[in-house]
């Protein structure tokens, strides 16, 4: 233990620059020094800093040997002064920027030689602070202080990002960046340590997968110009998820949870490493037993979920000109839930919004998914080139009830009580038996098996031409997906509140496979002068698709390309605050098997905004305007599509889609070790599609010009305050979303067609009982606020209840 505590303080001494953007424990964050760069920490501030050691994901922040590519930032360069100052170790929140001499002129890129890793920053050789364009890092503190699981709930405290709920967990968020549609996340493009995660993101960019944000140690949401880096979704942006990495030395962490409705966490962590090799084990288990309350059979209404992941390091050259170094990462993930798509009706949700009709009960959901990531990164002096050869593999079945023979159910809870529906939804809650063969429900699984393979390389490389630094980025990935659909139907009868199936034969509604071959070129350069930081990029994209429909026996085939240029511009008024503005075009494949009338989705987007960045404060007000001439809409059964309809894509034409996005954070250090840490982000937006057009799905339906987007809220906002101390803290958060339309329209939508506005407040306390050990308590939804959050695909759906969370976490 000693010698680990050794290391650990003299990693902190050379580590300071991976630091100056992140944010600390809270022991750290207490004794950080003041602003003043002269000042030096009380003796007693170090040592209750050095003392604790909740989480391992601060000691790889300060001692990872490889450190992310995300964690160096571009204060490595401004801050090289301090590493010769071990005293001034403990830092708290990023100090972005620091005032430079008078005598010294405002130069915010610094030449490669004063920084070797500098390709390491966060966008492009440039550091959140100075980016030219929209850029959010939630970083391990902020991911901890509130406890959340679900990561549609964490995406929403960064301005700009958007989620329709669905079952209270998170397991399959519905996420929108700058008025896209959250459906399934589709039109966003989601990576995990710089791989696309979804179970196909071109040939079904649906995410019915998403990694558990327990186990991330960093999310990273790209906006803007800086959104081409990454696709093929460039329309709002990506959102990347970053792992923990692997630990400089032995180290192990447990976190165990208990809580409401029988909700259980048990996450572990296990790394160690050696001069050349190292490895990291991590195992997470998250369940519940679900806060629905099933009709006349009751039972389980909640889900489980097991993720293990495992990593390996070896240095092949570990010093020299030329450093080379093979990581291997292997996942495992699975899930067991009673999920269902089935809703309530108005005045059953208003009487008791927790409801769940019988009609669901043999509703569930059973999925694994594999990974395998085989890395090798080189770095010579100024360059640093990252290949990965991945395969991911997910096989989902989910049986739930589709429909009615003779009615949409839809439409049944939408008017429960005329003359025709009240039989349909007497027989959805059980109340009355099957009278005919039109009332039966068909109820069957969507087996679907998902591949994504492929290989991938980026090259860095720092140079300096003259007056100008140059932060060059070039990528290049060919990949494959594939997703194979067989869905499948029974007959069901409600006979005395029980489900009963009938001897009809099963029937298959849908056999097909459909595949994209897909390979992206990017190159971006992000080039310092002075006060100024220009990033030109562009992207292409070559995309060969193939679609085989089983049962018709009819075979198509399609083909795009797209290049997608973009720039940025950054310019420091100050060392303190800078404008920013840029322009991009935004992109979206069309799907596989589409008439070739069918074009991909296409924008011109726009950005420009202010940003003030200083140790521990960042205040940045940003304006965007998407300009589509084409927007488009896939139909899936979770915004209410059946059978012909699946998969179809519309498209939509002309359409607006503009706002304001604010954002503030700053920590007040009143000194005695106490810090207060708040932070707010606000979301205006508008849209406005411009064109009629027709729709097979019910988000749209018939479509007029001036018509306004579905699920788009007009006001969002999030709000945190907090106390931390060397012994815990106290956290409150508040977060308001206002009410969103159901179906494209115009004017005031009526309440059936609307969501509810929601306000919810949380809060987390924490205690460091001892060096090794931490209690904490988490309440989500503490006023216990119940709302609409969503009426698709069938009836009103209703937010997580109030539910108190109690854990411990223990390392060494």
């Amino acid at each position: 233990m000693a010698l680990f505590e050794q290391k650990l303080m003299w990693a902190r001494s050379w580590a300071l620059p991976a630091l100056l953007l992140a944010w600390a424990s809270p022991a750290a964050a207490q004794s950080e020094p003041p602003q003043d760069a002269a000042a030096v920490p009380e003796p007693s501030q170090v040592q209750d800093a050095a003392a604790v050691v909740p989480e391992p994901s601060q000691v790889q922040d300060a001692a990872a040997v490889v450190p992310e590519p995300s964690q160096v930032q571009d204060a490595a360069a401004a801050e090289a002064p301090q590493l010769a100052e071990p005293a001034q170790a403990p830092v708290g929140d990023a100090p972005l920027a620091t005032e430079p001499p008078a005598s010294e002129p405002l130069v915010l890129e610094p030449s490669p030689e004063a920084v070797e890793k500098k390709f390491e920053s966060v966008v492009v050789g440039t550091s959140e602070a100075r980016t030219s364009g929209s850029i959010h890092v939630l970083k391990p503190a902020q991911l901890e202080r509130f406890e959340r699981d679900d990561p549609a709930a964490i995406l929403q405290t960064v301005p700009g990002v958007y989620s329709r709920g669905e079952d209270g967990f998170g397991l399959r968020p519905n996420v929108g960046l700058r008025g896209v549609n959250p459906d399934r996340s589709k039109k966003v493009t989601l990576l995990e340590d710089g791989v696309l995660f979804g179970p196909a993101p071109y040939s079904a960019p649906a995410a019915y997968y998403f990694p558990l944000a327990t186990r991330m140690q960093r999310i990273r949401v790209l906006k803007g110009p800086s959104a081409i880096q990454q696709g093929p979704q460039t329309v709002g942006g990506s959102v990347e998820f970053l792992t923990r990495d692997i630990p400089a030395s032995e180290s192990a962490w447990l976190d165990v949870a208990g809580g409401e409705y029988l909700y259980g966490k048990a996450h572990g962590v296990f790394g160690a490493s050696t001069e050349r090799a190292g490895f990291l084990l991590e195992g997470v288990h998250l369940r519940s037993d679900g806060f629905k309350e099933l009709d006349t059979v009751g039972g389980d209404t909640g889900f489980s979920r097991n993720e293990w992941m495992a990593k390996g390091r070896y240095l092949l050259v570990p010093e020299g000109p030329v450093r080379q170094t093979l990581q291997l990462k292997l996942g495992y993930s699975d899930e067991d839930s009673n999920e269902t798509y089935l809703g309530l009706s108005s005045a059953d949700f208003a009487a008791a919004p927790l409801r769940r009709y019988v009609a669901s009960a043999l509703d569930h959901m059973k999925w694994h998914r594999t990974q395998v990531v085989l890395s090798h990164e080189l770095e010579a002096g100024g360059l640093a080139v990252t290949t990965s050869v991945y395969r991911h593999d997910l096989s989902r079945a989910w049986r739930k009830v589709n429909r009615f023979r003779g009615a949409s159910i839809a439409s049944v809870l939408a008017d429960p009580t005329s003359a025709r529906n009240a039989i349909y939804y007497g027989v959805l809650t059980g109340e009355q038996d099957t009278s005919s063969t039109q009332d039966a429900l068909l109820i069957g699984p969507n087996d679907r098996t998902y591949v994504s393979q492929g290989l991938q390389s980026v090259a860095r490389w720092t140079a300096t031409t003259g007056p100008l630094s140059h932060n060059l980025e070039l990528g290049a990935r060919f990949h494959y997906d594939s997703i194979r659909r067989l869905h499948t139907e029974d007959a069901f009868l409600m006979q005395g509140g029980q489900l009963v199936r009938t001897s009809e034969p099963t029937y298959t509604t849908a056999d097909n496979k459909d595949s994209t071959h897909a390979l992206a070129l990017h190159a971006t350069d992000a080039i310092g002068w002075g006060p100024l930081v220009l990033t030109p990029g562009v992207r292409m994209e070559i995309i060969r698709s193939a679609s085989r429909n089983h049962l018709t026996g009819t075979e198509a085939s399609g083909a795009v390309e797209v290049l997608m240029p973009g720039m940025g511009v950054y310019g420091a008024l100050t060392h303190e605050l800078g404008l920013f503005a840029g322009a991009y075009r935004g992109f979206s494949p069309p799907a596989p098997g589409q008439p070739d009338v069918v074009l991909p989705e296409k924008s011109i987007n726009y950005e420009a905004g202010a940003r003030w960045t200083r140790r521990g404060e960042r205040f940045e007000a940003v304006g965007f305007f998407n300009d589509y001439s084409n927007l488009t809409d896939i139909c899936t059964f979770s915004s209410g599509c059946l059978n012909d309809d699946l998969d179809r894509q519309t498209d939509a034409g002309k359409a607006f889609i503009y706002g304001l996005e604010v954002f503030g954070e700053k920590t007040f250090r009143p000194g005695g070790g106490v810090t207060f840490p708040v932070s707010l982000s606000y979301t205006f937006t508008r849209t406005r599609l411009r064109e009629d057009f027709q729709s097979a799905d019910p988000q749209f339906g018939d479509v007029r010009a001036g018509d306004e987007l579905p699920y788009v809220p007009r006001h969002q906002l999030y709000a945190t305050a907090g106390v931390e101390t060397a012994w815990g803290g106290l956290a409150l958060s508040a977060f308001y979303v206002d009410a969103m339309r159901e179906q494209a329209g115009q004017g005031e939508a009526p309440p059936e067609q609307r969501t509810d506005a929601l306000l919810t407040f949380d809060v987390n306390a924490s205690w460091h009982f001892s060096r090794w050990g931490q209690l904490y308590l988490s309440a989500r939804n503490i006023l216990d606020e119940q709302a609409v959050v969503s009426r698709r695909p069938y009836g009103a759906r209703p937010n997580a209840p109030r539910t108190v969370i109690v854990g411990v976490k223990m390392g060494i």
